[in-house]
């Protein structure tokens, strides 16, 4: 039966690597939520994303979050990403009272050319020093220097506020 208190949207989020630097996008203005911040590509779950697929075993599906992070990076972004990883995780309550789960994932480009989708108007590759500079929504800034860690000290450490 479905229960209301255990339902949630889920979305990936992708952090990708090039030359040691990440790429990050600013919302349109008209964006709902966040509207003008920077942050990462990303976005919901959707059943498509595996029920239209051959099952791996006779009951599930894998790898789903990866195929909804290769989905919205091409369809934001346009690039193919490879080497998919887990970062972190979070969870919010949207303004409309929906809870929504994020897991969020960092990648290497695999081809394609930067071309943004209606909903950005910009995109940066930045360093961690020079995404202080942008208005990344909260929270994003310290993802990047969790993989900061991650790629220069091999350190994995829970999300914790800078």
């Amino acid at each position: 039966m479905y229960d209301p208190n255990k339902a949630h949207y889920v979305a990936v989020t992708g952090i990708i690597l090039k030359d040691g630097k990440y790429l990050i996008t600013r919302r349109s203005s008209s964006e709902k939520a966040f509207p003008s911040q920077w942050t990462v590509p990303g976005g919901k779950l959707e059943m498509s994303d595996y029920s239209k697929r051959p099952k791996d075993t006779s009951a599930h599906w894998y790898n789903v979050f990866e195929t909804v992070l290769r989905r919205e990076v091409l369809e934001e972004v346009g690039l193919q990403i490879k080497n998919i990883r887990y970062l972190t995780s979070l969870a919010y309550i949207r303004d409309d009272g929906i809870p929504t789960i994020i897991v969020s994932l960092f990648a290497d480009p695999a081809g394609g050319e930067i071309k943004l989708c209606p909903a950005l108007t910009e995109f940066a590759w930045v360093t961690l020093e020079e995404a202080k500079n942008y208005e990344l929504i909260e929270g994003i800034y310290e993802e990047l220097e969790m993989l900061d860690r991650i790629l220069k000290e091999g350190k994995t450490e829970e999300w914790k506020k800078s």
